[in-house]
């Protein structure tokens, strides 16, 4: 008999179905977003290296992915960019977006309760996380790594669903709020989408990543109409993309729906 998919309840799009042990971690003071210092670039490289070993192996055996069109992820040639995904795995997310936008690295967007994991979190500034600041010396901060590592033609991850959902096949509903980030440093924008599939053999469905763009601000329009307008065209690319799931390993119901 075919096993029914689990189901998990939800009451709204923001709710956090996977929470690390200290989900209200603060950053610590004198907290570097970027390391400059030889043994901070050596560990940086190290550490980098071996995770895109790790994930390619753990992305390809255990998650059963195949990127569709990554190459469309090195036509801006010329600048950094911005990545814009859909978050549906806990450890693979970390993974996914370094993996299709090689040779280029990524720099993940990430909750400070990310920082608070035990081991892991040590090494995640290593990595290339850039946790969200609460207060406004760090915001500087934060926007000054974050033009930095555009400087260097690198990408930065974000993932603006925010909270993850394991297996989900639709696109829930994001605000443009981080959108506003490359209209403020004129980036092109990118957006890879998650989708799964069933398989053949086997009980986890196969993952096949999409991505699309670049996409440009319309420089026409105000600021905040900028970052509408990539918002609405990146959620339009995700929307058109997750139609491509055809399975569902976890169902999500909104509480009171049979």
């Amino acid at each position: 008999m075919k096993k029914e998919p689990e189901t998990r309840y939800y009451r709204s799009f923001t709710d956090d179905f996977i929470e690390a042990k200290e989900q209200d971690y603060a950053i610590p003071d004198g907290y570097k977003w970027v390391r400059s210092s030889l043994g901070a670039r050596i560990a940086s490289a190290v550490l980098y290296g071996a995770a895109a070993v790790f994930s390619s192996v753990y992305c390809r055996l255990c998650l059963h992915m195949h990127i569709e069109n990554a190459h469309v992820l090195r036509q801006a040639k010329k600048s950094g960019a911005f990545i814009f995904a859909n978050h549906t795995q806990p450890l693979g997310d970390v993974f996914i977006p370094a993996l299709a936008a090689l040779p280029r690295r990524v720099y993940v967007v990430v909750s400070p309760a990310n920082l608070s994991i035990p081991v892991v979190g040590k090494l995640l500034p290593y990595l290339g996380a850039l946790p969200l600041p609460d207060s406004m010396q760090g915001m500087r901060e934060f926007h000054a790594a974050m033009e930095q590592r555009l400087a260097e033609k690198k990408y930065i991850v974000i993932y603006p669903e925010a909270h993850v959902w394991e297996y989900y096949t639709g696109i829930r509903p994001f605000p443009d709020t981080a959108f506003g980030y490359p209209v403020k440093f004129d980036n092109p924008v990118y957006a890879v989408t998650v989708t799964y599939q069933k398989r053949r053999f086997g009980k986890k469905p196969k993952m096949t990543v999409y991505a699309d763009g670049p996409f440009y601000a319309d420089r026409s329009l105000p600021p905040r109409g900028q970052a509408k307008a990539l918002h609405d065209t990146v959620y339009a690319a995700m929307q058109t993309r997750s139609k491509a799931s055809n399975c569902e390993y976890i169902r999500y119901a909104k509480m009171g729906e049979k």
